[in-house]
């Protein structure tokens, strides 16, 4: 009995030793040469990109992928795009802000031209509500959509936000504000101007664009109805005019003779026939989609980023010449201005199961090697890990306690955030900082504090990170201007200003290092 109890106490004293074996020199020596002869494998695919898939994570900033690798896999895990072999590192700021918002960032990720703070889809001429300006052809810009639908291949988007909302307006809309996604936000000095929604369904590129996935139905069409699940988006434009843009849609598909689908619901989605339709929209809320912790996940739901994607790249693969899609996990920009830490990284480990989704299908496919998938963000959030948390500890919880005021604080902050951020209370004469401890840190709508109070917190104006791999990946290779996203895709893709550019790899590439042997050889 007395040998039982003895070798009890001495089991965590054991275990506390066989941990620090585990990562003792020979360890990390060890992990070093793997990652050394992993990096030393690493081939350079040169060929040309048949397709494009760019992931964008809307506000996911360095720390936000860090904290959710930690949150899902720990300090030691990684996400799925973390083991892609080529990254680098991408400037986010406007023309005019050193701190940008989605449209502009967009804009540079999806056409290759940096703009004004929350205009799309236009250059620096045009400035914020200008709408006769945003009219000039010479400022308007084309995006990597249009670049592949001028060289024959599909294109696609998928978002969990409302498909007229910033990121995914850059695609097709020319607009001198962001929040003109109806014609209900528009002033009427710009009545000359469309709103982003009538752009999406009556111009090119967007009329064209063969998969359509998001919210936003409130601006698509006048009076959409409410319910409890899905209730009208306050923040945003509704539709006021009459018009019925979806209707609108379908019936231009008909006329035009093509097949199409409309969806409203998950299980739309299981139900579609993909080989016999050529054009796919599905709206799946009024405003924004929920967040995967509020989402209902049966067929009368909202579907999840993962089903989206994968529908859409089932359908965009039967086009023969390839295709170009975007797909964006809107909503983690979304809980971070609230500054709900655990939402955007649940958001972002299911942007994450996206990507894993892709490349499963991708390999299935055998087009894993003639696909170019991108992963990156439009811009940070102030969100910080600080403190010195211990390892293994929970990434939503306290780091230490503060030696000034003697109160605990968590792992995770903002810079700015809401009042619900500001966790400071009244206390005699002045005000202290709300105790931690006293709450659940880990729920969902739990507000991390924040240093500044203000209407929400605020995006960050630091470089996001790039991940790449297929061909032409390996051009990520450094810190690069958000811009040179659009380019590398139109290099790799062979469409847009780079179409029929001597890529490496082609004839008259490799006509050109004949030639270069030769001239070694004789000079010899």
């Amino acid at each position: 009995m007395l040998r039982a109890l003895c070798l009890a106490a001495l089991l965590p004293f054991a275990a506390a030793l066989a941990s620090e074996i585990l990562e003792d020199k020979d360890f990390w020596m060890s992990q070093g040469e793997k990652d050394l002869k992993s990096s030393l494998g690493i081939t350079r695919n040169m060929g040309r990109a048949r397709n494009v898939i760019l992931f964008v994570g809307d506000g996911m900033g360095p720390n936000t992928i860090t904290a959710a690798r930690i949150y899902k896999a720990g300090e030691d895990g990684s996400l799925s795009f973390e083991k892609f072999p080529n990254t680098g590192l991408l400037k986010t700021y406007a023309v005019d802000k050193q701190v940008p918002d989605s449209a502009c960032t967009a804009t540079a990720l999806f056409s290759g031209v940096k703009t004004n703070y929350e205009t799309a889809g236009v250059d620096a001429r045009v400035k914020l509500n200008d709408c006769v300006g945003s009219l000039h052809e010479e400022a308007r810009v084309s995006s990597i959509l249009e670049w592949a639908q001028q060289a024959g291949k599909d294109t696609g988007f998928v978002t969990t936000t409302r498909v007229t909302h910033a990121t995914p307006s850059a695609l097709y809309a020319h607009v001198a504000n962001r929040r003109w996604e109806c014609e209900a936000k528009m002033p009427r000095s710009s009545s000359l101007c469309k709103d982003i929604a009538r752009q999406l369904v009556e111009d090119e590129p967007g009329r064209n664009i063969k998969v359509i996935f998001g919210g936003g139905r409130q601006c698509l069409m006048t009076n959409s109805t409410p319910t409890e699940q899905d209730p009208i988006d306050t923040w945003a434009c509704s539709r006021r005019d009459g018009l019925d843009l979806i209707d609108q849609w379908q019936n231009d598909k008909k006329w035009r003779g093509f097949t199409y689908a409309y969806l409203n619901q998950s299980g739309d989605l299981d139900s579609l026939d993909i080989d016999h339709v050529s054009f796919v929209m599905g709206i799946f809320a009024n405003g924004h989609l929920k967040m995967e912790n509020e989402r209902d996940k049966s067929r009368n739901g909202m579907p999840s980023l993962s089903k989206m994607t994968e529908t859409a790249i089932r359908m965009l693969r039967k086009n023969e010449r390839g295709f170009v899609l975007v797909v964006e996990g809107g909503m983690i920009d979304f809980a971070h201005h609230r500054g709900h830490a655990r939402q955007a990284l649940e958001e972002t480990i299911q942007f994450n199961q996206a990507i894993e989704k892709t490349l499963t299908l991708l390999h299935e496919m055998k087009a894993i090697d003639d696909t170019l998938v991108i992963v990156t963000s439009d811009h940070t959030h102030s969100l910080t890990i600080n403190g010195y948390p211990e390892r293994g500890g929970n990434i939503l919880g306290v780091a230490q306690t503060s030696r000034e005021d003697k109160i605990p604080y968590t792992t995770l902050m903002y810079a700015t955030g809401g009042m619900n951020n500001f966790q400071y209370e009244r206390k005699g004469s002045g005000f202290t900082r709300k105790d931690p401890t006293t709450v659940d840190t880990t729920a969902w709508d739990y507000s991390h504090i924040a240093a500044v109070p203000d209407d929400e917190a605020h995006h960050g104006g630091g470089d996001v990170a790039v991940y790449a791999t297929g061909p032409m990946a390996h051009l990520f290779h450094g810190v690069h201007e958000q811009t040179f996203v659009a380019h590398v895709i139109s290099y790799a893709a062979q469409i847009g200003p780079h179409k029929g550019s001597s890529a490496p790899g082609s004839s008259q590439n490799i006509l050109g290092l004949l030639i270069g042997f030769l001239l070694i050889f004789l000079m010899s």
